[in-house]
């Protein structure tokens, strides 16, 4: 709530002084100004506001500049129209939007179903509810660890929005006690795991089983997040890792998988500490994770490729090492041994229909 404006007095009471103080009457002023006696009239009972035209005439006959006489005017009218109650829940309203749209984006939070309310006191208290904090001026305690992995500052209110509901989501699912050993293990074996794309189906309960919980939110547009990994609610048993799915193909959700999984294992993520992912960074702490996920993504590594890449080079070592021709398709992009626009690209497989079955 905006704090209460002085009390202000209409213009015409100080030119009133001002001309008793001079023994002007109102025709005089008028003469003086050149103007019709009514116009001082409407001015001193305020039925007429003083415009920059008048008071630079008011400030050259009496002395001052016309900005006294407009500032004036100015906090009289705003003053008037802080006690139309109106205008001030109006006021009200246009505060609370801006404070909500800092939390989070509002039109797009509808739009994706997040938010259902009707007016906009449900709306904020829905987004109250996401954020899990007691009131909607309050800092949700949850973001105060996120730090993005590509710069040094907080995350945006639509990263915002996209870390809450993955908070969410994953406080509704139950795990194991958590075991970095068989995490580890599991990522190990995670390339081989989803040679068939549908096995992206089964992820969440094989998560589970090492005490991870594995939730999917669909990118929301600009926030730029691949996704991110972080403790719930400061539980360091209860690690999340959210993806986005943005990328769509098996080999690249798959490497953001293996990206968030080597977070937890390297230590990168505490309590102080949301690892929000977005594009590459030259931070030490994500060029560790795309290491340990590029080795985990091919178990045993790749032998140097050729100079002239060929699809059958790309299927044999597939095959070789029990992964899926497209993992190894974009580990050779990474490492621009291929153009990102190769043709054998085409038909890639993607996993964002079995990414929204984690639900």
């Amino acid at each position: 709530m905006a704090p209460e404006l002085v009390e202000a007095f209409p213009p015409g009471d100080f030119l009133t002084e001002e001309l008793e103080a001079r023994h002007w009457s109102q025709n005089d002023f008028a003469q003086i100004l050149g103007r019709p006696a009514q116009f001082v009239s409407e001015i001193i009972s305020g039925k007429k506001e003083i415009t920059r035209e008048s008071a630079a005439q008011i400030g050259a006959a009496i002395g001052t500049g016309p900005e006294y006489w407009l500032n004036l005017q100015n906090s009289y009218l705003l003053w008037s129209q802080s006690q139309n109650d109106s205008i001030r829940k109006d006021l009200d309203d246009v505060r609370l939007r801006a404070r909500m749209n800092e939390l989070a984006p509002v039109s797009l939070l509808l739009k994706r179903g997040v938010l259902t309310g009707q007016s906009l006191a449900e709306q904020a208290n829905e987004l109250v509810d996401l954020f899990q904090i007691d009131h909607i001026e309050d800092t949700p305690r949850f973001l105060a660890a996120a730090r993005r992995s590509n710069r040094d500052e907080g995350p945006t209110p639509t990263q915002k929005a996209w870390l809450a509901c993955a908070r969410k989501h994953a406080q509704r699912i139950q795990t194991s006690e958590y075991d970095p050993a068989r995490l580890q293990r599991l990522a190990e074996q995670l390339s081989r795991l989803v040679l068939d794309p549908e096995k992206f189906a089964t992820l969440p309960a094989v998560f589970s089983a090492v005490g991870v919980r594995l939730v999917y939110v669909e990118a929301f547009p600009g926030s730029k997040l691949n996704g991110a990994s972080f403790l719930l609610d400061g539980d360091t048993q209860q690690p999340v890792i959210a993806l986005s799915g943005r990328g769509k193909r098996l080999d690249m959700v798959l490497f953001t998988l293996l990206h968030e999984v080597a977070h937890l294992v390297l230590g990168h993520v505490s309590p102080e500490r949301i690892v929000i992912d977005e594009e590459s960074s030259d931070e030490p702490a994500e060029k560790a994770a795309d290491e340990k996920a590029g080795q985990w993504q091919i178990p045993g590594g790749l032998p140097t490729p050729p100079l002239a890449v060929r699809r059958g080079w790309i299927e044999s070592n597939a095959q070789r090492i029990g992964i899926h021709p497209v993992v190894v398709l974009g580990k050779l992009q990474r490492d621009k041994a291929l153009d990102y626009r190769t043709a054998m690209a085409k038909g890639a497989p993607t996993v964002n229909t079995y990414l929204e079955l984690w639900a």
